[in-house]
C-alpha cells in the first residue's frame, strides 16, 4: 500500500503559538517515522488575526487558514479538531466538534473548571456512541522513560505503592519585571501554577501508578501581585510597557495528596523558582523499590530494586534509548536521545493509532476531568485554611 492508499485525516488545529507550533510538528513528523494506520493532513489552521494566521500557516506547514473557528469545524475536508487555545474556550470548542461529529485533541487542563469539564466528558461519551473520538493531551505521558516507568509499576517491579513525590519548577516568573500574560488571568488560563503545571504532575502520577487521587491538603500562594502589561505577545514572555496590571492566578501551589491504593503523596508546582527551566521530578517509592525521573534528564529512568544485595544495591541508571523501549524503535540508534518534540509526535501516533482501530485514545476526557477535579479540590482545600479535602467523583 503506497502512501496515498492509506486513508486521509483531516486535521484542523484551532490556535498557533507555543502549543500550535509543537502540535504542527507532530503532525508534520508522525507519518514519516511511524506506520499510521490513517494519513494526517494538515489542512486548516484558525486565528483571530488573518495576517497571522496566514502568516503561521505558511511558517508551520498548513494548507489553508481561517479566521472563524467556527468555519473550521464546518469544513468537509476536516475529521479531528485540534484545540491549541487558552483554558476559557476548550469547552464550547470541543463541544461543538464533537457535535458536529469530528474527533478532538484537546490541549490541557481540559477546562477552567469541573463544571466545563463535566460537559466536555459528556460530550464525548455521546459522541463516542457514534464513533466519534476525544482525547485531553496530557503530552509528558509519551516521553519513553515515563512510559516505561509506567510498565515498571505495573509489572510489579518496585510492588505496591507507598509513597510518591512529583514537582513541577519553572523560573519565567520569578523576575517580578517579567511581563502580564494571558496565563496569569484567571478569567482566560483558570489558575496559575496548579493548573497551568500541577495538572501534568497530577497526571503523570496517575498514569505511572495506575492509582488516582482521592483526597487532598493544598496551599496556594500569589507572590507578585502586580506585573507589566506585554505589549507584544510571543510564547510564554513578551515586552513590557509602563502599564501594570493585576495577576489573578497563584504562583506556586504545594499540596499533600492520597492515593486510590493507600499511598501518600506531595506535590509542588512554582513558576518562580530560578534555575529550574522545566524541572518534572517524579519518583515513586514502593514495597519493593523506588523509581525516580527527572525532565531536566529526560532520557534517563532511575530504578531501585530492594532484592540486590545491599553490597551493590543503588539506584540503577536506564538510559531509555534502546529500540525495545516505548516508542524509540521508530527513531535513532541505542543512544541518541529524543527531546521535548517528540512527545507531541508520540502523542499523535497513539492518537492516530486508537482512531484507525475505532478505539478510545487515552487520556480521555474522563481522565482530564478526573485530573481537574483533583485540581479544584486543591483549590476548596486552599481556600478553607489547608482542610482535607475530598476528590469528587
Amino acid at each position: 500500500m503506497t502512501h496515498e492508499d492509506v486513508p486521509r485525516l483531516g486535521i484542523g488545529m484551532i490556535g498557533y503559538a507555543f502549543m500550535g507550533a509543537a502540535h504542527s510538528q507532530a503532525w508534520r513528523v508522525a507519518p514519516r517515522f511511524f506506520d499510521l494506520p490513517l494519513r494526517p493532513e494538515m489542512t486548516v489552521v484558525a486565528g483571530r488575526s488573518r495576517d497571522a494566521v496566514d502568516a503561521a500557516a505558511r511558517r508551520l506547514g498548513w494548507h489553508d487558514a481561517e479566521t472563524d473557528w467556527r468555519r473550521l469545524i464546518e469544513r468537509d475536508d476536516v475529521d479531528l479538531v485540534d484545540i491549541c487555545t487558552p483554558g476559557d474556550t476548550h469547552a464550547e470548542m470541543a463541544v461543538a466538534a464533537l457535535e458536529a461529529g469530528k474527533h478532538v485533541l484537546c490541549e490541557k487542563p481540559l477546562a477552567n473548571s469541573v463544571a466545563e469539564a463535566e460537559a466536555m466528558t459528556a460530550a464525548a461519551e455521546a459522541a463516542s456512541a457514534r464513533g466519534v473520538r476525544a482525547m485531553v493531551g496530557f503530552t509528558y505521558r509519551r516521553v519513553p522513560a515515563v512510559a516505561l516507568a509506567r510498565e515498571l509499576v505495573a509489572e510489579g517491579r518496585i510492588g505496591a505503592v507507598r509513597q510518591v513525590r512529583a514537582q513541577y519548577l519553572q523560573d519565567w516568573l520569578a523576575d517580578p519585571a517579567a511581563p502580564l500574560s494571558w496565563r496569569l488571568d484567571r478569567a482566560k488560563a483558570g489558575s496559575g501554577a496548579l493548573g497551568d503545571i500541577a495538572a501534568h504532575v497530577v497526571d503523570l502520577t496517575q498514569f505511572i501508578t495506575g492509582e488516582v487521587v482521592t483526597g487532598v491538603s493544598g496551599m496556594l500562594e500569589t507572590f507578585v501581585h502586580e506585573r507589566p502589561v506585554a505589549t507584544e505577545f510571543s510564547g510564554l514572555h513578551g515586552s513590557a510597557g509602563a502599564e501594570r496590571g493585576r495577576v489573578t492566578v497563584d504562583d506556586a501551589a504545594l499540596f499533600t495528596a492520597r492515593f486510590s491504593g493507600g499511598g501518600i503523596g506531595t506535590f509542588e508546582a512554582t513558576r518562580m523558582a530560578w534555575g529550574r527551566k522545566n524541572a518534572i521530578r517524579v519518583e515513586v517509592n514502593g514495597t519493593r523499590g523506588s523509581i525516580a525521573f527527572d525532565f531536566e534528564d529526560m532520557n534517563v529512568l532511575h530504578l531501585f530494586d530492594a532484592a540486590d544485595d545491599a553490597r551493590v544495591a543503588g539506584f540503577r541508571r536506564i538510559v531509555v534509548t534502546e529500540p525495545d523501549h516505548p516508542y524509540v524503535g521508530a527513531w535513532w540508534p541505542a543512544g541518541h536521545g529524543l527531546g521535548y518534540e517528540h512527545g507531541f509526535v508520540h502523542q499523535a501516533v497513539d492518537l492516530v493509532r486508537a482512531l484507525g482501530a475505532g478505539e478510545q485514545p487515552r487520556p480521555s476526557f474522563a481522565d482530564g476531568l478526573q485530573v481537574q477535579r483533583v485540581l479544584d479540590a486543591v483549590e476548596r482545600s486552599a481556600g478553607a485554611s489547608s482542610t482535607w479535602t475530598d476528590v469528587a467523583g
